[in-house]
């Protein structure tokens, strides 16, 4: 099973947008926008992303987070519109929210997210109009796709994020229940220290380690920090592979940090399954993606 994990795509459309949503955190982000993030994460390069995936012979595609800046409808519908235009369908691709995509306790209490990426948000066997329940379980060829929410909606300047009790007591069920097949465990913010921890730390990720310590899993995935990561968690059977993404939309100029995405091949998937990576990046000559270059 060929599954490819893209992070943080940041669509940006402020088409429609009232003054009023901006008296509010997003007046922060709007700010950074100006400054920054406007051209780093053009819009061009997203539907690049979109048709590259489209050329690769996938089986699964998960998204791990931001899939927009400020949490505006206007962002959702274009993020919706970019799921939409794969090939694969709903049933094949996964999404989880990100810090961004819960920027303000509007989104995070209207269910923003949940509303206009339910195809892509859905547990199996889920009645079809029904919002999610964090975590979400996708079961797909022997391989179970756990996804959960971290996002929180937080003052300037954090960006944390929590799973919190309730969560965590599904999660562990859902792990537990899994047992028989390559459990790939989605969340946005990582479950490991990183640079800034202070500010963009998953909190309550200890709880995390010692669940996984417990029931195991096969392999977690990430993004939120826009560069690739990868670590360890200790499992009963050994280490748990712990993988970020760079963002997938990411027009930075240094090339180690610039668009890319993952594809993971899971061999004959199973509990004990291994799995090979390859990694895709952005040209900006070409304006193309194409297989990382060899170290």
């Amino acid at each position: 099973m060929r599954i490819a994990h893209i992070s943080d795509l940041h669509a940006l459309d402020l088409t429609g947008a009232s003054p009023l949503r901006f008296f509010s955190k997003r007046f922060f982000g709007w700010l950074n926008l100006l400054r920054k993030r406007r051209a780093a994460h053009p819009t061009e390069l997203l539907d690049a992303l979109c048709a590259d995936l489209g050329q690769q012979p996938l089986d699964h595609v998960v998204v791990t987070g931001d899939l927009t800046n400020l949490s505006l409808p206007s962002e959702f519908r274009r993020a919706r519109q970019a799921l939409d235009s794969l090939s694969f369908g709903p049933k094949a691709v996964t999404a989880i929210p990100g810090n961004h995509d819960v920027y303000v306790w509007g989104a995070y209490f209207g269910r923003t997210f949940e509303k206009h990426l339910l195809p892509y948000a859905q547990s199996d066997g889920a009645p079809e109009h029904e919002l999610p329940t964090w975590p979400i379980v996708r079961k797909r060829q022997g391989v179970a796709i756990i996804g959960c929410s971290t996002a929180l909606p937080s003052p300037v300047p954090l960006a944390d994020g929590w799973l919190g009790g309730r969560q965590l007591r599904r999660l562990e069920e859902a792990l537990d229940s899994t047992r028989d097949h390559f459990r790939l465990l989605l969340i946005h913010h990582p479950p490991l220290p990183q640079h800034l921890d202070v500010l963009r730390a998953l909190r309550d990720r200890g709880r995390l380690h010692k669940l996984l310590r417990r029931v195991g899993c096969n392999l977690v995935l990430h993004g939120h920090e826009h560069r690739d990561l990868r670590g360890t968690l200790e499992g009963p059977q050994g280490p748990i592979p712990v993988i970020g993404a760079g963002s997938a939309t990411y027009n930075h100029p240094l090339a180690d940090r610039r668009a890319r995405y993952n594809i993971y091949t899971v061999s004959d998937p199973g509990p004990t399954a291994p799995f090979t990576i390859e990694q895709r990046v952005y040209n900006p000559t070409t304006r193309t993606f194409a297989p990382a270059p060899t170290p």
